[in-house]
């Protein structure tokens, strides 16, 4: 048994797809197989079931994929602590981050991350929540930048700070003739969402009550992953919409106006760095944090040592 033949079994199970796997791994589909077919016969059991389409692990195969992936952490962490002692920091850093948070929180901190760490080549991709857990199991990101407490097994979790809501309304919306909003005054019907999987969606719908309904008279329907795009239509129709702080801080005095914070305690949303329980990176995800710390706006207040304040989830 080898760490390579792990290699192989492992990029099978994330792509399931042998030609797929054997071009991640820089290799030819048959010197994949062959390996693979290896170790099969080695541990005398078979790993992927290859009658079905795409190929799936058998149920014994699990088992192995789970301890295999393992392996291959504590394998990778080894060389990561020489450097480390080194302070050399290089190599892929790859970052997951929800799409409500990247186009708001990146540009403070990542130019100055990439700057200060020159040899470290950085990979970001916008993912929703469910992706960036899928990919840390599956070693495909090294962090992710999301919305907190997740509770999924195998995923540790470092609070960063919270961020308040905001509401946004049309000109012509009564919520604009209040100095602030209440939970209760989102129950009025006109309320725009992100489409289903964003998380923001979830909090906004769990802020205004799971069980909250459209009173019929809106005709239009309409499904964006994009907050700006609401923003937009609510400018240029009506409604309202709820917001994450970092997005209204470059709005122009015009969309300003339209912001109504909430009554006292204001609901926020946690962001936190996530990564699988066996992280690697150690000292990077570290970095990344205190950069992310050192930019925030002013505003932003982070988490305490004391523990999580309450959210909306």
């Amino acid at each position: 048994m080898t760490l390579t033949q792990l290699d192989y079994i492992v990029a099978v199970d994330t792509y399931r797809h042998f030609a797929t796997a054997a071009e991640a791994c820089h290799v030819t589909q048959p010197t994949l197989s062959m390996q693979i077919q290896k170790l099969e016969d080695e541990l005398g059991i078979l790993v992927f079931d290859r009658s079905k389409q795409p190929v799936v692990p058998t149920e014994t195969g699990q088992a192995v994929l789970a301890q295999a992936r393992d392996v291959l952490r504590a394998a990778k962490r080894i060389p990561e602590i020489v450097s480390e002692s080194k302070e050399d920091f290089r190599g892929d850093f790859r970052i997951g981050i929800i799409p409500t948070l990247a186009p708001y929180l990146l540009p403070y901190f990542i130019g100055e991350f990439v700057g200060k760490y020159p040899a470290v080549s950085v990979h970001i991709q916008e993912l929703v929540t469910e992706q960036v857990v899928e990919k840390l199991r599956n070693g495909l990101i090294d962090v992710g930048l999301v919305v907190t407490p997740l509770e999924e097994n195998g995923i540790t979790e470092m609070p960063l700070f919270q961020e308040p809501f905001v509401a946004y309304a049309a000109d012509s919306n009564p919520l604009l003739t209040k100095a602030t909003v209440s939970s209760a005054d989102l129950l009025s019907d006109g309320l725009w969402l992100l489409t289903e999987g964003h998380c923001f969606r979830t909090q906004v719908m769990n802020l205004c009550g799971a069980d909250r309904h459209s009173n019929g008279k809106t005709t239009l329907r309409y499904e964006t992953g994009s907050l700006e795009t609401l923003i937009k239509l609510i400018d240029k129709q009506d409604g309202f919409t709820l917001l994450p702080y970092l997005a209204t801080l470059d709005m122009d005095a015009a969309r300003q106006a339209r912001l109504r914070p909430f009554d006292a305690p204001s609901p926020v949303r946690e962001v936190s760095i996530v990564m699988h329980r066996s992280f690697l990176k150690r000292q990077l995800i570290n970095a990344l944090k205190q950069e992310i710390m050192a930019h925030l706006p002013p505003e932003i207040t982070g988490v305490s040592k004391g523990g999580r304040v309450a959210s909306v989830r």
